[in-house]
């Protein structure tokens, strides 16, 4: 991978913030996991999900086998931070960030693994658990699907995630090898 001539790209990209981590950073949680099961609705009905991403261990050998990772994030600003549609709503554009940042690693002959703000939304209705994923190669998994705790990674790389205000973080981890 050619970093220079990647970080020359991410410069086009409208990133609040990223940086460059080992894997062997990544913190994994079982507690992150019990508040996917207790809080998310999207629990038990997409393939980008618990249980369907597997157990936290499955998903932390899974990361590890790529020693790299590229951590993103944006922010954008909504009326009323504690409106979770409005703020939910705002994905979308940081989704589109990631698949450019994807791109742009993959382009660089690395393999990936892609983690994001998904349940996956490219479906009006998942196939789990009746059928294959229609679009594998589309899906990021939540980064806290994986029992990622992002803001202590977050915080080890100096990368702000309370702006304060109405303000919303979003985070990507792009894990790859060359």
């Amino acid at each position: 991978m050619n970093r220079e001539r990647l970080e020359a790209r991410l410069a086009e990209l409208p990133l609040y913030q990223y940086d460059f981590i080992d894997t062997s950073e990544l913190v994994f949680s079982e507690r992150v996991r019990y508040v996917c099961r207790t809080e998310c609705p999207m629990y038990g009905k997409s393939w980008a999900c618990p249980p369907a991403v597997g157990g936290v261990e499955a998903c932390r050998a899974r990361c590890l086998t790529y020693p790299k990772g590229l951590m993103i994030a944006t922010i954008t600003e909504v009326s009323d931070i504690a409106n979770i549609d409005e703020t939910l709503a705002t994905r979308a554009p940081h989704e589109e960030i990631t698949r450019q940042a994807h791109a742009m690693v993959r382009e660089e002959g690395c393999e990936t693994l892609v983690l994001s703000t998904e349940a996956c939304a490219h479906c009006e209705h998942c196939t789990y658990p009746d059928a294959p994923c229609r679009f594998p190669d589309r899906m990021y998994p939540c980064v806290e699907s994986h029992g990622i705790l992002v803001t202590d990674l977050a915080e080890r790389h100096g990368i702000d995630f309370l702006a304060g205000g109405n303000v919303v973080t979003w985070f990507s981890l792009i894990l790859y090898r060359e």
